[in-house]
């Protein structure tokens, strides 16, 4: 064979293990876990797999008991309670979520994927051109708690202490024991193994207002909880009473709140009657809020127009509150106004003391040049001789 013939099947067979070269099976990195729910509850599976050319992820389910029986899961079924997220790069990544779960909704969820080119072949064995990793969700029925009605915190007149109670009346298991919980966090020492259990607030504020829950735990079975909202009218605890800055400076104005439900902010300038909203359309105007806390940023302060009168408005279901707050803009020369107040009345001064020497009369000016008593002249001598002169004849 001539050289040429060798090299050329050289190339040609390296162009065909090239693909083969830089491919890669799929394969988990990670895989979804088994959870056990109760009916009314969300789960969220996650599956992250890795290949080369990125496989596609495919979610399926089964029944209890009926493993050979899988069907596919597509977003939007079961009337909408399923979702699925799905994002390919350099992993392929995607996310199962199911809400309002029912006892129906217990079985074996699998997620599988594939980069195999002919893996959507029919004709194909699925159980060799795609990899499946399990999960089991468990969905039991969930306990019976009566608890309080939702309750408004009358802030404008005494309050009355407030008392918040949950009673476990059905449960297919034994409780262990109870607590309370606000915004997510526990409440200390509020912890019981009775069945009846209650939170007591005995001077409610507006700080008191939150999301609380009584919270059951089992030895076989996820907590249980009942939830109670405790509204107030939003309070304004926080803000600047007034900001001074020079022109072409950045201010920053803020207010912070206590209330619940959570409120909606306002900014407004105040110019006589008149109220501006002020948003994040106008350039130098910037407002950011999380919660209970909003931010004013006014960037390179115009002395003309932006001196004067700030409102923030916190406003939710329950009521709303207003706070104000002055702002003042000096003038750039404003750090040497001191210096210039000395300067003036050093000018002053001189001037002062230039026209008072030149208004003195010529009298009040002593000549260098006379002696300081009064001479002796020559006629008062000859006067002297003369009366001598006269004597001598008798």
């Amino acid at each position: 064979m001539q050289p040429n013939a060798v090299m050329l099947a050289v190339v040609l067979l390296g162009n065909l293990m090239l693909p083969f070269a830089s491919s890669q099976n799929a394969g988990f990195v990670k895989s979804p876990l088994s959870e056990t729910k109760l009916t009314g509850d969300t789960f969220e599976l996650y599956c992250e797999v890795v290949g080369k050319p990125p496989p596609e992820i495919q979610w399926w389910y089964s029944e209890v008991n009926r493993a050979d029986s899988f069907k596919q899961l597509w977003d939007g079924a079961r009337k909408r309670r399923v979702a699925i997220n799905t994002a390919y790069g350099t992993n392929g990544v995607s996310v199962l979520s199911m809400t309002r779960l029912t006892l129906e909704d217990s079985g074996t969820y699998e997620c599988r994927a594939s980069n195999d080119p002919n893996r959507n072949d029919l004709r194909q064995n699925p159980a060799i051109t795609w990899i499946r990793a399990q999960a089991t969700i468990t969905v039991l029925q969930k306990p019976n708690i009566n608890a309080s009605e939702h309750i408004i915190l009358p802030l404008d007149s005494p309050s009355k202490p407030v008392v918040l109670r949950c009673n476990l009346t059905t449960a297919h298991w034994p409780h262990t024991y109870s607590f309370w919980m606000k915004n997510g966090q526990e409440i200390p020492n509020t912890r019981t193994e009775q069945r009846a259990t209650t939170h007591s607030i005995t001077k409610p504020r507006a700080d008191d207002s939150g999301m609380y829950m009584c919270v059951y735990t089992f030895d076989m079975a996820p907590n249980g909880n009942a939830t109670i909202e405790v509204k107030a009218r939003p309070e304004v605890i926080s803000h600047k009473r007034s900001e001074n800055k020079n022109e072409g400076e950045n201010a920053t104005l803020y207010c912070k709140s206590v209330g619940y439900p959570h409120p909606t902010w306002l900014w407004q300038k105040v110019d006589g009657a008149f109220y501006k909203d002020i948003d994040n359309t106008t350039g130098r105007f910037f407002i950011t809020t999380r919660d209970n806390y909003t931010e004013l940023n006014i960037l390179n302060l115009d002395i003309t127009t932006d001196p004067g009168l700030y409102q923030c408005n916190a406003t939710n279901r329950v009521g709303n509150t207003t706070k104000e707050t002055i702002l003042r803009v000096r003038s750039h020369l404003a750090p040497l106004w001191p210096f210039l107040g000395v300067l003036a009345e050093i000018i002053i001064l001189v001037v002062i003391i230039v026209v008072y020497e030149k208004r003195k009369k010529p009298d009040d000016f002593v000549d260098d040049d006379e002696p300081a008593g009064p001479m002796k002249t020559n006629s008062t001598n000859n006067h002297k001789d003369k009366n001598i002169r006269q004597r001598n004849p008798k």
